[in-house]
C-alpha cells in the first residue's frame, strides 16, 4: 500500500509517517519505480503501536525503547514496566506543575476586580521581572 493508504489503516497522517521514519521510529520503506513509499501489514501495526504510545504522552526516544522491546520476544517485562513507571513519574511532575499554573491564576483572577479600573494582580504578576529571573519569591 502506499502512504496514504498506510495512514488510513493506522489512523497516522502521512506527514507523521514521513517523520516518524526521519526519526528512526520506523523503518525507510522500499520504494516503487515512480519513488512512492511502500507500506505492508508490518508497518501498519507499527505505525498504530506508535500512534497509541504518542496518545499515551510517550516521547520519541521512549517509543524507539518499546518498539525495540516489542520486537525483541526475549524481553524481560520489567524493562518495560520501568519505562513505564519512569513516565508515570514524568506525568505525575507535569500534573503537579499545570495544577500549581492553575490554582496561581485562579488565585490571581480571583483577586482581579474585572472592572474599568486598571489595577489587575494579573498583570501586575506577568510583569514581576523579580518572578522571571528567579531573583525573588513573591507570594501570591
Amino acid at each position: 500500500m502506499n502512504i496514504g493508504e498506510a495512514a488510513r489503516a493506522s489512523g497516522v497522517t502521512a506527514k507523521m509517517i514521513r517523520y516518524y521514519e526521519s526519526v528512526g521510529l520506523l523503518t525507510a520503506q522500499s520504494r516503487t519505480s515512480a519513488g512512492y513509499r511502500v507500506y505492508g501489514p508490518k508497518e501498519v501495526h507499527a505505525l498504530r503501536f506508535i500512534r497509541q504510545a504518542r496518545r499515551l504522552g510517550f516521547l520519541v526516544e521512549d517509543i524507539r525503547r518499546l518498539l525495540a522491546l516489542w520486537h525483541d520476544r526475549s524481553r524481560a517485562s520489567a524493562e518495560v514496566k520501568r519505562i513505564a513507571l519512569e513516565h508515570v513519574a514524568e506525568l505525575e511532575r507535569r500534573i503537579a506543575e499545570l495544577t500549581d499554573m492553575r490554582d496561581t491564576l485562579a488565585h490571581l483572577a480571583d483577586h482581579c476586580h474585572g472592572d474599568d479600573r486598571p489595577d489587575c494582580p494579573i498583570i501586575e504578576r506577568l510583569a514581576d521581572t523579580d518572578l522571571v529571573s528567579g531573583q525573588g519569591c513573591h507570594p501570591l
